[in-house]
Order: C-alpha cells, then sequence, then structure tokens
C-alpha cells in the first residue's frame, strides 16, 4: 500500500518492489508458519505442501491471539491516518471478543483471597477503569471496561482501592472524538463516564454488596527526567494544576520538587514523552515552561576529626550577647545522617540552651563551605562551654554552634559527594561491546552481566551526573532497542579533579546570582 498521506486514509496498491520482493516473500512465510502453527490440521496440510487460504491464516492467528501466543504488530500513523483502517479492519477480525474469557480472575477485598467473576451480564457489576481523560468542556472522563453486570445512569458504585462510593451520571460510548450516549452499559462494553470525583486509572468499580478487585495498570519507572521552568512568572501554581491534571490521564509522568535543589522535575518514558507533555500542557492549560537538564543534588561531608571553639560575644550597650560552645566533630559512615552528643556535665552550659546548640548546627549544616551543598554523614559532640548570666540566650548559643561548626568543617578535611544510580540495562548481545565501553567512559562501575534469552543485562553503578540523558545515548547505541531502568542507591565521594571542577562553577553561579 503507498498512501498519500493527506490524512484521508486513502492509498494505492502497487506491486512490490522487485528489489524488496525476496525479503516480502521470507517473511510472508515466517507468518504463514507461525499461524498455522496454531492448528494441527492446517499445520499438516500445510507441510504437505496444500495451499492455505487467507480464510484459515486468519483463523489460526485469531487462535494465537485469543491463547497469548501471538501478538500482532501494526505499523502506521495517527497523525496522518495511515494504516488506521487497516489496524481497526484488523482489531474486528482478529481479536477475540470480550466474552471469549468466560471468567475473569480478581481478589477478594475482604480477605486478599482469589476469586473469579463470570464475564456475564447477569452477574453483580464490576469494572475496570483503564483510561482518565481531562475534556476541555465535560471536565474528566473515566474510561472503564465492565467485566460483569450492568451498570446505568444514577446508579451508586464502590470505587474498592479507595473505599468510596461514586454516583455514575449519563454514560457514553466514544466513538473517535464524539460521545455517544448510551442508557448502560453492560459485560463486555467499554463506556465513558463524566466527573467521577476520586477514580483514577487502575481502580476497580463493583457493586458495594458483591466486591472484588482487579489487577490494576502497572505503571513502569521513569527513565528520565527534565526541570521545569514557568516561562511566565506567576505561572507556578498553574504549572501544579496542570501536571496534576495530565498526571491523571497518564500515570507514567511523575512530577516532584527537589527539596535541595528547588527545581521542579518531571519525569518521563523517554525525552519524546516529555516533549508531548509540555506540548499538551501549553496547549490545554496555556502554561509554557523551559526543559533543562536537572541539577545534581551534590552533598559535602567531611573525612577527619578535630575541636574546635566556637564563640559569640556581642556588647553594644545594655544586655549583649555571649554564647561560648566545644565541639568536637568527625564522620560517621555513609548514609548514616548527621548526630548530635551532648557530653555537657557540671552546667557548663545551662540545659535550656542546649537544643539551640543543636539547632544551630542543623541550621549551618545545609550549606557547606566548598561549595555550598548540605553536609551529611557526621558527629558533633558538644562537650564543654561557658555561659554568662545575663547576656546568654538561645540565639546566642545557636549563633556560637554555627560559627564553631564552620570554622570546624575547613579542619575536618571537606570533601564532595555525589549520588550513584544502581542501573540495569538491557541490551542485544551485539550491543555489548558499545555499552561496556560507554559504562567505562561514565566511571561506572559494572556490578554483573545475565543473559536473558538474545539479550544482555547489564547491572552498574554510575554518577548520576553521567547518565542525565543517558536515554537519547542508549537509544544511539542501540538503535532503539535498549531498555534501561534505574534508581537512587548512595553517595559517594567525588574524585578530586572533577570535584574541583564542580566547586568552580557552583562559585560562579553563585557569583552570577548575586549580580
Amino acid at each position: 500500500y503507498i498512501y498519500k498521506g493527506d490524512v484521508s486514509g486513502g492509498y494505492d496498491t502497487v506491486d512490490i518492489p522487485a528489489a524488496e520482493a525476496d525479503l516480502a516473500q521470507k517473511y510472508r512465510e515466517q507468518l504463514v508458519e507461525t499461524a498455522v502453527e496454531m492448528d494441527d490440521e492446517v499445520m499438516e496440510r500445510y507441510l504437505n505442501g496444500d495451499e492455505i487460504k487467507a480464510e484459515e491464516i486468519e483463523k489460526c492467528l485469531k487462535a494465537g491471539i485469543a491463547d497469548n501466543k501471538i501478538v500482532p504488530i501494526f505499523c502506521g500513523s495517527a497523525a496522518k491516518n495511515i494504516g488506521i483502517n487497516t489496524l481497526l479492519d484488523s482489531i474486528v477480525k482478529l481479536f477475540p471478543a470480550p466474552t471469549f474469557k468466560k471468567e475473569i480472575e480478581g481478589i477478594n477485598p475482604k480477605n486478599g483471597e482469589k476469586m473469579v467473576r463470570e464475564h456475564s451480564a447477569n452477574q453483580p457489576f464490576s469494572a475496570l477503569v483503564f483510561k482518565t481523560i481531562t475534556d476541555p468542556f465535560a471536565g474528566k472522563l473515566t474510561m472503564f471496561r465492565v467485566y460483569s453486570g450492568e451498570v446505568h445512569p444514577d446508579m451508586t458504585v464502590l470505587n474498592v482501592l479507595k473505599d468510596e462510593k461514586e454516583r455514575i451520571g449519563q454514560i457514553f460510548y466514544l466513538v473517535g472524538k464524539k460521545q455517544k450516549p448510551a442508557g448502560s452499559a453492560s459485560a463486555g462494553d467499554i463506556a465513558v463516564v463524566a466527573k467521577l470525583k476520586d477514580v483514577q486509572t487502575g481502580d476497580t468499580l463493583c457493586d458495594e454488596k458483591s466486591q472484588i478487585r482487579y489487577e490494576g495498570v502497572t505503571v513502569p519507572n521513569p527513565v528520565i527526567s527534565f526541570s521545569l521552568q514557568p516561562k511566565a512568572k506567576g505561572d507556578e501554581d498553574k504549572l501544579n494544576t496542570s501536571l496534576a491534571r495530565l498526571i491523571e490521564e497518564d500515570q507514567t509522568i511523575k512530577y516532584s520538587r527537589d527539596e535541595q535543589t528547588k527545581e521542579f522535575l518531571l519525569s518521563g518514558m523517554g525525552q519524546v514523552h516529555i516533549e508531548v507533555v509540555v506540548e499538551r500542557m501549553k496547549r490545554k492549560f496555556g502554561v509554557e515552561v523551559d526543559l533543562k537538564d536537572p541539577k545534581v543534588p551534590y552533598k559535602e561531608t567531611i573525612k577527619g576529626s578535630c575541636k574546635i571553639q566556637g564563640k559569640y560575644k556581642k556588647q553594644s550597650g545594655g544586655k549583649g550577647q555571649y554564647g561560648d560552645t566545644w565541639l568536637e566533630m568527625g564522620p560517621k559512615p555513609r548514609g548514616e545522617g548527621f548526630e548530635f552528643v551532648d557530653k555537657i556535665v557540671g552546667g557548663a552550659i545551662p540545659r535550656q540552651y542546649i537544643p539551640a546548640v543543636e539547632k544551630g548546627i542543623v541550621e549551618a549544616m545545609n550549606q557547606g563551605i566548598l561549595a555550598g551543598y548540605p553536609v551529611i554523614d557526621f558527629r558533633v559532640t558538644l562537650y564543654d562551654g561557658s555561659y554568662h548570666d545575663v547576656d546568654s540566650s538561645e540565639m546566642a548559643f545557636k549563633i556560637a554552634a554555627s560559627m564553631g561548626f564552620k570554622k570546624g568543617l575547613e579542619q575536618c578535611k571537606p570533601v564532595l559527594l555525589e549520588p550513584i544510580m544502581k542501573m540495569e540495562v538491557i541490551v542485544p548481545d551485539e550491543n555489548m561491546g558499545d555499552i561496556m565501553g560507554d559504562m567505562n567512559s561514565r566511571r561506572g562501575k559494572i556490578i554483573g552481566v545475565e543473559t536473558k534469552g538474545s539479550n544482555q543485562v547489564v547491572k552498574a553503578a554510575v554518577p548520576m551526573a553521567e547518565v542525565l540523558r543517558y536515554a537519547p545515548d542508549l537509544r544511539s547505541m542501540t538503535g532503539g532497542r535498549g531498555t534501561f531502568a534505574m534508581e537512587f542507591s548512595h553517595y559517594e565521594e567525588v574524585p578530586a579533579q572533577i570535584a574541583d571542577k564542580i566547586v568552580e562553577a557552583a562559585k560562579r553561579e553563585k557569583e552570577a546570582q548575586e549580580k
């Protein structure tokens, strides 16, 4: 088929070019061989050299699809209306009707045990929500498939996962972009209802007196993140609202704010996915944003120990300020965080001022001395100090502790830490060399390699800074056949030569902000 590409869906039927004929014949034979394996009688005739009719091939394909042994793949473009009619016709011809599966397996929400529900309109109502969309006029639309029973307007159903009752309004069937009113929907139907309050993709709706919960929609973890910066000042609230609406429609989107870098982060299944979300946000909600690579949340820590005095004394007429602390600082194992130890004896510092000392350190640790990143994994012991009966205060001791902590950092061999990601990369055998070499160039450590069919699974630990744009790089190396997943693992010290560059960049950024 040679499509005209003018969104009409029209095409011309022509002979396969001679240069492609042998390849087309090869793949057709593979298709027929796979199909006839679904029927012993047809396969025997095929092996005997008999001609197999198109209707018989379709019958075999239909059986294989229904038995989950064949997964058909169709090529086309919805935007250009290429191959869409072929897809729809094939669904009608080859896919099993909803009633093909006589029983649907679920879980009894009261005891967690498995249960089955007959796929029949005569059973109590149950349905699975498989998608939610936002309509500019109707608001939130909930799409669901009825597995059993019947639902009609004004009926009250139970959202099992939320344990909330929902009242069903007007029911529609979707026909393209149009909504066709329906008096009811029964087992096997796919229908839409508007303005259900708390219903999300993956929820089960059912009769309250006959409860069942179906397996929800599996949502894959995002593989790439971008920092979002609203183009217009004051658009942050609109950004939050619009993304919340879009996440209702597409749960593979994740949205958060990094407490350290103060960035809005949008995560998804790839760069194109993120760009589509941003375009929809602009088109539907009028919010425009710039996409940037997220900042790496570096940390700082100490490798050495020291004893240091932090003293704050101020006299300006009248009541002064006085706080005197002696601190012992030292490192803790990675991942153990901050610990404050009070070893004051003999009333060297009154008890009411001890919390102020800890508070002063906690506030100061949010900004290290190397590049202004938070300080982690260390212990501070308050072991001595002095006070003044009149001039001492909580504020004075908080300032004294903060001053002592900052001086102590300079003496305790401060170092920069970077987040390390645990990665699992799945690639074809022939791409292993490229992947391993690429991992090494990213300062990655290979943890292990496993074989999975014709693919290799590479497990590695890699600095986050080296894999911010890994998705497009992997696609380029593997021709789109590689996949990966990653999650935060731990923090490690940054090599000295790289740390120097990060510190310099942080200083330049700070200077630019102060101008």
